[in-house]
Formats: structure tokens, sequence, C-alpha cells
């Protein structure tokens, strides 16, 4: 089977706009016949290669490619030309697809060659590339059943209202983007494009388009909270707004839940090589965590929830033991929906299908699932391993602290010292105070620096080897 099928069962449902950009639409029917003409130029390649933003003719392309049987592979149009360059010349005799390329799939002249998609579920749909946060970017592979597994085990076909429609600011190269295209086609949902974020851009057109769900990733969330202030959003369509793809502020989440009275909110976690979400924290999670006396019911504000349905999730020691609800250690996951490949070798944690996320977590004893960070990340400081998660979320409780980045530097007498990379504005010796009134002296920054600004992937990921090089080099000189 190949992802193929999804457009075909959409377009065999009724001849509605299913995706829209600005002014223009398309049907899902709209977009097969496209999808055909496309395929017709890509068969004799080895991979689409796109290169573009948000656009109508990312659908045409992504299936133009299952149809032609040639992974299709979205690049970050962000990139400096010469990290592009050199994405690009890792696949050969590929078709490549610039901005200046994609109108023209959407007008081809003369009638397509409508053959079948190739039905191999094994080969290789979409190759991803991670976001190279801890180390460079690697190429996940997703095949088509791994992308199949996960639209059939959450979605229900032409489940969606005929009215509703989902909003979509993320970049198509990023999973979430690539998914919220098959779950929605495939529920029967319109997706509206957002080719750039904008906050207030943002908010307009969830009025004007009757956006019931959307996804953002915490900062263009943060981004938003910001926008409306001390107010109000004026978004009554508004029914889901999810949000995920890096960790979310605590602060950030409270002022939205505030903000967005009636809306429910969903905590999204995955990864590039899970083909998306495998844990999700509801609305109904969301509101029981506010509303609660209960401490262990308001931390799950703070968790990413339980795991959707065909995933199972175990918290593993350095030693490779399975650790008991409540003990840290490393997230190892397992369902059909995961790949855990990577162009060139093959990296599925231990065996048995089980995926090593590299992140740090932990269970809850309802199996709700904290993660602490990437395990990279984690501080030895005088032989504690210290989460960074925990002393930002602290640090942005502070008013004048509107981001956070804790890090390790090296120490010779600690091993590594805490330094606090704060945008912003206030005294250090006072916010070091602040953070020592709520955390253990071993876990108090011992330096607070500002910056205007931490480096961040274009979807909000933080940069922390960008920003440790930058300290040390600070350092040196």
């Amino acid at each position: 089977m190949n992802i193929a099928v999804i457009l075909e069962m959409a377009a065999s449902a009724g001849d509605r706009p299913a995706v829209t950009e600005g002014r223009r639409s398309l049907s899902a029917a709209g977009i097969q016949r496209l999808a055909h003409h496309a395929a017709d130029r890509f068969r004799d390649r080895s991979a689409v290669l796109y290169l573009g933003t948000n656009h109508l003719a990312y659908p045409v392309a992504l299936f133009g490619a299952a149809l032609a049987g040639v992974p299709f592979v979205p690049l970050n149009y962000r990139l400096a030309p010469a990290r592009a360059e050199e994405q690009i010349a890792r696949h050969p005799d590929a078709q490549i697809l610039r901005p200046d390329d994609l109108d023209a799939l959407l007008d081809p002249p003369g009638e397509p060659d409508r053959r079948s998609a190739p039905d191999d579920r094994d080969a290789t749909a979409v190759t991803l590339y991670t976001s190279g946060t801890t180390a460079a970017p690697k190429a996940a592979l997703l095949r088509h059943r791994h992308l199949l597994a996960y639209v059939f085990n959450t979605q229900d076909f032409g489940s969606a209202d005929p009215a509703d429609a989902t909003l979509v600011a993320l970049p198509p190269y990023h999973v979430a983007g690539l998914m919220n295209l098959l779950t929605n086609l495939y529920a029967g949902r319109r997706i509206v494009y957002q080719s750039a974020f904008e906050p207030a851009d943002w908010l307009r057109t969830v009025r004007r388009e009757g956006v019931t769900h959307a996804m953002l990733v915490p900062t263009m969330l943060a981004r938003v909270t910001a926008e409306l202030g001390d107010g109000t959003a004026d978004t009554p369509s508004l029914r889901t707004l999810a949000y995920g793809g890096a960790r979310a502020p605590r602060p950030v989440v409270e002022r939205a839940l505030r903000q967005f009275p009636d809306t429910g909110f969903v905590n999204a976690y995955g990864l590039t090589e899970t083909a998306s979400s495998i844990c999700v924290l509801g609305p109904d999670d969301h509101w029981r965590a506010v509303a609660s006396d209960d401490p262990a019911v308001r931390e799950r504000l703070g968790s990413v929830g339980r795991p959707l349905p065909g995933i199972t999730i175990e918290i593993r020691g350095e030693d490779g033991r399975v650790l008991d609800a409540g003990e840290t250690g490393l997230v190892f996951v397992r369902g059909e929906q995961i790949s855990g490949e990577y162009a060139g070798a093959s990296d599925a944690g231990t065996g048995g299908g089980w995926f090593a996320t590299r992140d740090r977590g932990r269970l809850d004893a309802d199996g709700y699932l904290f993660v602490e960070g990437r395990a990279d990340d984690t501080i030895i400081r005088g032989g504690e391993n210290i989460a960074p998660a925990e002393i930002e979320d602290v640090l942005l409780e502070h008013p004048g602290v509107r981001e956070a980045a804790v890090l390790g530097v090296p120490d010779p007498e600690w091993g590594q010292r805490l330094v606090a990379v704060l945008v912003g504005a206030g005294d250090p010796e006072e916010i070091r105070s602040f953070a020592r009134r709520r955390l253990r002296s071993s876990k108090t920054p011992d330096t607070v620096v500002f910056r205007t600004e931490l480096p961040r992937t274009a979807t909000g990921k933080l940069l922390r080897r960008t920003l440790v090089a930058e300290l040390e080099e600070a350092a040196d000189a």
C-alpha cells in the first residue's frame, strides 16, 4: 500500500475545497489530477526535492512523488546556500522544485497518465532531515507503512464536519507539516496554508477562514500570546489548538489557556523518526490540571500526555534496565509508525522494534510521560544529573525573563557549572536569588548572562550546541 491511497479515498468523497492558500483552493480530485501530471515528470528521477514554502503545489508534489514511486524530500528553504547545496548533492538525479517552479505544477498541459501507484509499503515515501539541535542533521527515512500506520491509528476516514478547517503554519519540511496534510485530507478537514507565520495575521486567518483546528510550535504560541497581551482571543470557531515540536514553557501554556478560554488545548510529542506524535495531552487533561487541587494532577500540565494507540513506551536506565514509574531515564518507543532509520545507517535502539529517542523522561503511575529534554543536554554537576528544563521553567516565572536557556560549561571543581542565558532584563544576582528560593542551591545558576535572542531552528528548537560554542568562544577571547 502507498500513501497515494489517502488521496484516492479523499477524492472519492466529493468536490469541496481540500486545500486553501490565499485566495486559491484545490479539491482532493483536483490534487489527484495534478499529482498524476507531476508523476509523469518524476518517474525517471531518484527523488523529488521540494524547496518551497506552504503552497498548493506541496500536496501535488508529495502525491506526485508517491504515484511515481520515488521519495519526497522537503528541504529547509531557510538554509544557507552552501548547506542547501550540500543536502541537494546527497540526492543525485533528483527532480528539484524551487519556488519559481511551483506554480507550473498547478497548470500542466494535456491529460496525465493515470497509472496506479506502486504497491510497496516498505518503499521510502518521505525523507526528512532532522533539526540538528544536538548533532549534524540526519536524513530520516519514513516508509509508506510508517505514515499510513499513523494516519489509520489516529483518524477516522471522512469523520470531520464539512465546515471544519485546519490552519497549517508549520513549514513543509517539518514532520508535523507533512502529517497535518495526510491526516486532515483523510479526515476530510479543509487545510488552510499560511506560507509565513506572523501572529497578527495568524489570528486574522483563524477568524476569516473559520478555522476549527490549528497547531503551533511553542515559539509561535508564545508570539501569539504576546500579541494578545492581557486580552482574550476573539476566535469563536477555534475548537482545538495543538502545540508541540519542542518543549513548551509552562508559563506560556498557562497564559494561552487564559487567552483562549473556549478552545481545547493539545500537547503533542513526537519526533521526525516516529512519523509525528507518539503521545498526546488532551483538552480534558489540560483543564483538569488547571482546576485540580491534587499536586500530581496539576503537575501533568508539564507532561506530554499518554501514548497514542499502537505506541508502547519504556523508560530505561543507562544499564538498559526498565525503570519503574517515577524514575527518570532514557525514553524508548515502539510501534508500527516508528521508523528510526537514517539514510546510510539504521538506528532503531536496541532491537525488537524499539527506538531510542535520546530524550530523558519518566512515566508517572497513570502512564503520563514527562520529558526532561535531550539526554545530550543533561548537565552533570558534582555527580548530580540536572535537567535544564526544570531550571528554565523557574527562570521563566521571573517577570523580567522572556526566554531562558540553561547550559553546562566545563568547571575544574564541579565538572560543569550552570550558566543561564536569558532574553529580557534584570539584575543577575537578583535573578539568581529568585531561582535559589525555588530550587536547591546545586540547581541555582552560577552565572546569569543576557542576550537579545537565543539561537533557534526555524521551528523554535533551541540550538544548545550553538549557544555553548558561542559561550566557549567568548570565554577563550
